[in-house]
């Protein structure tokens, strides 16, 4: 079977020849394993996405999705199969430490793997992985007991996990929740309030489900700094670990979607008979901590969503070109009898396809390096594990606001492509643009990423990763100065100095009390940035591709080039590489100082018309 999801040649050129993920197998954390292991976890990864997932993928959409029925939520039976495969083979654990059951891959690793499990079947991809994101809280949080009575069946696979945040009136205003908590006397909590928009709040893969919620202990302080996390199951547990009797937590409704129709959207009831049961997890008020390590780990999941769909949509519609004939070659427009062409040969299908390329291949490079940065800040120590996870925090909103909005810009492309048949079912492109659209708005809003982005991680730790980050793609721009790439390197670094005055222009307006006209701003900043860093990581890609290129074929150009590439699928990839660079830099990235003048520009308008004139 065609692998259609993910470019397996373009994940092994980011890890190994880009990132040199070989080279974590040196250190203590990852010394137990080599490249051929990270081999075989790729290689299984694909094997499940393809076999297992992929053709669950449309049935459970088109049957209707998850369903509430008697006050349970049943998913389509098509999920049993993987689910049970996917427990038992330890997916949910695969960067799990191994003194917890897992096995300890690399962040930048597991994220690769999982790139196929989400374009194969994002909806069964969040429900699974729900599982590691709780348990990974009581992990890092929880007592003893508590890893013992929750973390472990989560790790298994045994129970169903969620993170039950958002409410009716408060939505991103995580402040503004009121969910109540109130102390029994012996260490455990009456829990009562409602929640919406819960994924996976609710279904009938696992006996039990557990709810780390949000909540407020009576008397403590308004707003965040008021807020403690609980873990509250659907069943209650009993200190040996058996299942006892029901905890109060019933599901009001199951969201009828627009895409991702297979993951159980919940709205949740918890306490209507005060019969509801929670745990503290870790330290009173301090519930926003204990939620932002779980929200930061999902954050790029999301991103990776972006970056499957994209993935996965040019796959589709780069094969769905090449088979597709309609039309005569434009160089024989005029000759009736000219024979008709596949569609791939027409000029601006080529457009959108190099185009979705520079995307799909950016986004993984952006997705994976963010990923990288886990690795690196979990293998050095002192200063270099800092600069490393200041890194991290720099790219996490950007991984998660720009893999999202431009993998959805891929999707709507991919329709465009398949023309007709690209709005009906028959294929999987409108399925793909329908699920990828909701990733923009979960896990914080692309708006709210924008915003922190800007308020917080740029002047974090004096501004010093924001920094280092100009710094090193300067370095990039400046090493290849007068060579091949030399106009795509100073597109690329006048890109970053673009960037580097914008973020000091806004910080200003902000800072002089243009709060309104700042913000209005933030979302384009996040954008051009996201222009920049893919600039900047493509053009990395395209200088090891060349030497890659100059040892197999020097000066190889026009027809040899032609007929190398067909004949070698190396200098097809590597002569891939280099040209999807120089359209992505001089098509994308060209644009920076335009975006950044915009944003630059004095106009207040979002912020002063009138409301009555929008």
């Amino acid at each position: 079977m065609a692998n259609l999801l993910v470019d397996e040649r373009d994940q092994r050129f980011v890890l190994y020849e880009m990132l040199d993920a070989a080279g974590l197998c040196r250190s203590v954390r990852y010394g137990e394993h080599t490249p051929e292991t990270f081999d075989m976890v790729l290689e299984a990864a694909q094997k499940m996405a393809l076999n297992q997932l992929w053709p669950t993928y449309q049935e459970a959409d088109h049957t209707g999705g998850a369903r509430l029925v008697d006050g349970k939520v049943v998913l389509p039976a098509c999920l049993r199969e993987p689910f049970e495969r996917f427990r038992q083979d330890g997916w949910i654990t695969v960067d799990v430490e191994f003194e917890h059951g897992g096995q300890q891959m690399p962040q930048c690793v597991a994220i690769a793997a999982m790139e196929g499990f989400m374009a194969a079947n994002p909806a069964f991809t969040f429900l699974v992985f729900g599982c590691t994101g709780a348990g990974r809280m009581i992990q890092n949080f929880g007592t003893d007991r508590q890893k013992k009575l929750y973390m472990e069946p989560l790790y298994e696979g045994r129970w169903g996990g969620t993170m039950a945040l958002t409410e009716p009136g408060a939505g991103s205003d995580v402040g503004a929740i009121r969910t109540t908590a109130v102390p029994m006397g012996d260490g455990r909590y009456r829990i009562r309030g409602n929640k919406i928009f819960i994924s996976n709040g609710d279904h009938d893969l696992t006996p039990n489900v557990i709810h780390p919620v949000l909540a407020r202990v009576e008397g403590d302080p308004p707003g965040t700094r008021g807020i403690s996390i609980f873990i509250v199951p659907k069943v209650r547990v009993e200190d040996d670990g058996s299942l006892g009797g029901p905890n109060d937590v019933s599901i009001g409704n199951v969201e009828k979607k627009m895409g991702l129709k297979a993951s159980p959207t919940c709205t949740m009831n918890f306490g209507e008979n005060d019969g509801c049961v929670g745990e503290l997890l870790g330290e009173q008020s301090k519930g926003m901590r204990i939620m932002f390590q779980m929200m930061n780990e999902a954050r790029i999941l999301v991103g990776l969503q972006g970056v499957a769909h994209a993935s996965a949509s040019y796959l589709h519609a780069r094969q769905y070109a090449r088979e597709r004939v309609q039309g005569t070659a434009v160089e024989s427009l005029r000759d009736p009898a000219a024979p008709k062409v596949p569609i791939i040969r027409h000029p601006d299908v080529r457009r959108m396809l190099l185009t979705m390329k520079g995307y799909a291949e950016g986004l993984r490079a952006l997705a994976l390096y963010a990923a990288y940065c886990v690795d690196r800040h979990l293998t050095e120590e002192g200063e270099e594990a800092e600069a490393w996870h200041g890194r991290l925090e720099l790219l996490t909103p950007v991984v998660k606001a720009y893999c999202s909005d431009m993998g959805f810009r891929v999707c709507e492309l991919a329709v465009q492509v398949y023309g007709g048949y690209g709005y009906i079912q028959e294929y999987p492109v409108e399925q793909f643009l329908r699920d990828c659209k909701i990733a923009s708005i979960y896990e914080g809003t692309n708006g709210i990423q924008a915003m922190d982005l800007l308020g917080r991680k740029l002047g974090a730790q004096g501004g010093k990763p924001f920094t280092a980050l100009l710094e090193e793609i300067a370095g990039l721009a400046g090493r290849l100065a007068g060579g091949s790439l030399a106009g795509e390197a100073e597109i690329v670094a006048r890109g970053a100095r673009e960037l580097g005055d914008t973020a000091m222009h806004l910080l200003a307006s902000f800072q002089q009390g243009r709060v309104k006209q700042t913000l209005a701003g933030a979302c384009p900043f996040l954008e051009l940035m996201g222009d920049v860093l893919l600039g900047w990581l493509l053009l990395r890609q395209a200088e090891i591709a060349s030497g890659k290129m100059e040892a197999l074929a020097p000066g190889a150009a026009g027809a040899d080039l032609e007929s190398l590439c067909e004949k070698n699928t190396d200098a097809a990839f590597y002569t891939g590489k280099t040209a999807v660079a120089r359209f992505f830099i001089r098509k994308v990235t060209a644009l920076a100082p335009a975006k950044a003048a915009a944003i630059r520009d004095a106009d207040d308008s979002a912020v002063s018309v009138p409301e009555a004139a929008l």
